[in-house]
């Protein structure tokens, strides 16, 4: 150790302290690494390796980035679950006596990222942090981003399943969990493979129980709210949190300063499996936003409205109250259609107050930043007035809660140039007229620059060497230089101070002296347009709370008129919303789809669920009929009452729902080592032990994964269960294409059949996509195959073993060779034969960008009829 330079002294020093993060130590205009760290950062993000003399035998592995585009690079080692320790000169170089003094100013992991160039906008960026006290937890929720924290405690003996809930609903991107918390292997499995979140294990040292550390970070008011006392678990997740934050920020803690206790009481429960099966904000398969009721719903302006109503799809209310008041707001702005596009517009263009107000307060913030502050600061002054005499609830608050900001815009309009630099220690921040002593650096420099054309004008007059020129550079400042054709006329005053091939470099005391001036008023207005834009950050700074509530205003504001704009382009209904349990749909679409279908109608159905009568519905009918798009639909236009938004239908009374449980689809679990049957027990499962009578429960297809009689018996017993008013009695839809189940609703009060009406036509099917009542006629499983283009040799084959089985008969083994049966269907369409050039012909006729669906089949059966014909 002591063998090495003083500089990888201090370099190995530093990083003994961060063993567990990539160390980016400040070199001038560079980031460098070295030793593993440099090994690890030149192969993720394709550095190239070099060394460095440390004062050793081998040289140190090294790399290094530009200082100042570090943030991609941070971004891509955080995405692949690396945590960076920025490791800053902490004095002027040029001031300092010997090795310059450097500090880590902080450490970046995936939950505690503050810069916009390495967030998504429109998503919150959540650090998690959860104690684990036998069948209680402490859970609580930060975005350091944008300043936002709630706190919640719960307690259930499948306590990993109501910590997995939680963090669906949040979906951090890192979370700091106790050794019990890590023992809970359904619960660390479900933050690190479900949802890729970096998970921290803390010793049980690391959580304090004292409230002390709380008082000192949030205001009393909000602890009181909390209610401390009783709630051990929930101080403990808290002050970890705080921990880990004062380990990794440093500063600008001050940020985080409120922090919100709700309860599972307040939203609607969504696990994440019905999350992804309503695709909410994501599709299941490409995780796109397209295709989501997010898409349809977001016509918002502003990020932080973006991010507002993704939680306001993830986090629906329960209490009916809160919800009319949504709804009465959204009904205002829809019947005010000029007020609406004036609120619209007035919302482009507002730039993302929480997150700049973040950097601010952290002290990261440029210049260009504060122009945007004030930029969208100006905008509230019309905003507000736009919004004078709303008659809602909900928009009172809205427009109370808005603060115009003009001091703010004045100071920082008053002080910041239009359009400054980047780079904050260059100077060109500071407008002219806000401070004197810059107004006259500046004039001294515009001056300085004046002498000097003026002295080499003289120059070139008192010796008469025409080609005499004035330069400059670092190492010698200002100079006069004479070729050497001319030398003989060089004054005796010149004192000569360096000789170069074809030149030689004079200064005289004048021009020291002019030197002297102009590089002093360099260097001291950029060390006094930092010093006052630092000065003007600040003052913006102290007005966090001011603009912390204006930000938070503007985004309700924003994500109530997309749902405004939403339900005149979609023609939506503002729903009825009770505490009587009823789902009463007339004329109900799915949202996404019909949004999908754009050049086909969607078939709209009615739905009738109570908590007697008309408990469980059970639905049956062909694939591809529409049950499970019926069955969503329901959900999502329930879902959507909940988060205040009005539906797609023409009327609608809904009860309040406190969860919606999916079990839908086929899915497997290999890594975990289970089957597409275990994955859909185990759902089934989760559901008929976490749903309430208060629950909607949609169930596509139960049991067939397993033998038929299993599979049956099953479903009728999942049937009977949910429908038992005694056991559960939920509002339940179930699809099924066991037939055998539709006698129930002679046997069991509460359950009713339905079916998706087909129409048949010979040996062809069309679907009707309206759900009416009564059990289906028959399966059409033998015609959907058809449809999906199964063999003829096999749909025929098909037809006599079904006849054989409806007659009770044993199946009858065909006699036939393989040989004597592949010659009837040729593997592959010869293109020489008369029906291929009618089949060929009729196709170059269409254009399929132009086809509806039902176009589409059709032009279909009409080939394969001409194919089957010949």
């Amino acid at each position: 150790m002591s063998e090495m330079t003083p500089m990888m002294r201090q370099y190995l020093k530093i990083k003994e302290k961060h063993k567990d993060e990539i160390l980016f130590f400040r070199l001038g205009d560079f980031y460098e690494m070295f030793f593993d760290d440099a090994d690890i950062a030149a192969r993720e993000l394709e550095l190239t390796l070099t060394g460095k003399d440390c004062g050793l035998e081998e040289r140190a592995p090294m790399c290094g980035i530009p200082y100042h585009s570090c943030e991609s690079y941070i971004a891509r080692l955080l995405a692949k679950g690396y945590k960076v320790a920025i490791c800053e000169q902490t004095e002027d170089p040029a001031l300092a006596k010997g090795l310059v003094r450097r500090e880590i100013v902080r450490v970046i992991t995936p939950g505690t990222v503050i810069e916009g160039s390495m967030l998504d906008e429109a998503k919150n960026n959540f650090l998690a942090s959860i104690y684990v006290s036998g069948n209680k937890a402490g859970i609580c929720f930060a975005d350091v981003s944008t300043g936002e924290a709630y706190v919640t405690l719960v307690e259930s003996d499948d306590i990993a399943t109501r910590i997995n809930n939680e963090n669906g609903r949040y979906m951090p991107s890192e979370a700091i969990i106790n050794n019990e918390c890590a023992a809970l292997k359904g619960a660390t499995a479900f933050l690190k493979e479900k949802i890729n979140c970096t998970v921290n294990v803390f010793d049980d040292d690391r959580y304090d129980s004292s409230p002390e550390p709380l008082l000192k970070q949030f205001n009393k008011e909000t602890l009181e709210e909390i209610g401390l006392e009783g709630k051990p678990e929930t101080v403990m997740a808290m002050n970890a949190l705080l921990s880990y934050l004062k380990d990794t920020q440093i500063n600008g803690l001050e940020r985080l300063d409120t922090i919100y206790y709700y309860s599972e009481e307040q939203y609607m429960r969504l696990d994440l499996s019905t999350r992804r099966n309503l695709e909410l904000c994501e599709t299941m398969r490409g995780r796109e936003k397209r295709g989501t009721l997010l898409w349809v719903l977001d016509k918002t302006k502003t990020a932080m409205g973006k991010r507002l109503l993704r939680t306001w799809i993830e986090q629906p209310l329960l209490n009916c109250a809160e919800i009319v008041r949504r709804h009465n707001a959204v009904g205002e702005l829809v019947s005010d259609s000029i007020m609406r596009a004036d609120l619209a517009d007035g919302l482009t263009g507002v730039y993302d107050l929480e997150r700049l107000m973040t950097r601010i307060v952290y002290g990261s913030a440029n210049a260009r930043e504060l122009r945007s502050l004030a930029q969208t600061a100006e905008k509230l002054p019309s905003i507000k007035e736009r919004m004078a005499g709303v008659n809602s609830q909900l928009l009172k608050e809205i427009y109370a809660g808005i603060d115009p900001l003009q001091d703010v815009f004045k100071l920082i309009d008053d002080s910041i140039v239009e359009d400054p630099p980047a780079l904050l220690k260059e100077g060109g921040i500071i407008k002219d007229g806000y401070n004197a002593e810059v107004d006259e650096l500046r004039e001294a420099m515009t001056n300085g620059h004046g002498f000097l054309a003026k002295i080499e004008a003289a120059e070139r007059e008192k010796t008469g060497i025409k080609n005499l020129r004035i330069g400059y550079n670092r190492v010698f400042g200002y100079y006069i230089e004479v070729t050497k054709s001319n030398l003989s006329q060089v004054p005796d005053y010149y004192i000569r101070k360096q000789t170069l091939t074809n030149c030689e470099r004079y200064i005289t005391q004048e021009l020291k002296e002019l030197e002297s001036r102009v590089l002093g008023a360099q260097e001291r207005i950029k060390q006094l347009e930092f010093q006052l834009f630092d000065e003007v950050r600040k003052k913006v700074a102290e007005q966090l709370h001011r603009i912390q509530r204006t930000a938070k205003s503007l985004a309700k504001l924003d994500v109530l008129v997309s749902f405004a704009q939403t339900a005149v382009d979609n023609n939506y209904c503002c729903p009825d919303v009770s505490l009587d349990g009823k789902i009463i749909i007339k004329d109900g679409r799915h949202p996404v789809v019909e949004m999908m279908m754009k050049d086909t109608p969607f078939v709209p159905n009615d739905t009738l669920l109570d908590l007697d009568e008309n408990r469980t519905a059970i639905i049956t009918g062909p694939n591809m009929a529409g049950k499970s798009t019926y069955m969503r639909q329901v959900a999502l236009i329930v879902l959507m009452s909940q988060i205040g938004s009005f539906v797609p239908a023409s009327s609608a009374k809904l009860g309040i729902v406190d969860s919606i449980f999916t079990r839908v689809g086929a899915s497997d679990d290999l890594a975990s080592g289970q089957s597409t049957f275990m994955v859909e027990m185990s759902e089934v499962a989760n559901i008929l032990q976490n749903a309430t009578r208060q629950s909607l429960l949609i169930f596509d297809e139960i049991g067939r994964g397993t033998s038929t009689f299993d599979g049956m018996s099953i479903a009728r017993a999942v049937v009977e269960y949910v429908n038992d008013k005694k056991r559960l009695g939920a509002k339940t839809l179930f699809a099924t294409h066991y037939h055998e189940l539709t006698e129930m609703e002679s046997m069991y009060d509460g359950i009713k059949n339905y079916n998706v009406a087909v129409k048949k036509h010979g040996d062809d099917i069309t679907f009707l996509r309206r759900i009416i009542a009564g059990g289906a006629d028959d399966s059409y499983g033998i015609e959907v195959a058809k449809l999906a283009g199964l063999p003829n040799s096999v749909i025929s084959r098909s037809k006599e073993i079904l006849k054989q089985l409806n007659a009770g008969q044993p199946v009858a083994v065909r006699r036939k060779k393989l040989a004597e049966v592949r010659p009837q269907e040729p593997a592959q369409v010869s293109f020489t034969n008369p029906t291929t050039d009618k089949i060929m012909s009729k196709l170059r006729t269409i254009d399929a960008n132009t086809l509806s669906p039902i176009e589409a089949l059709n032009i279909l059966f009409e080939l394969c009829k001409l194919a089957q014909d010949h």
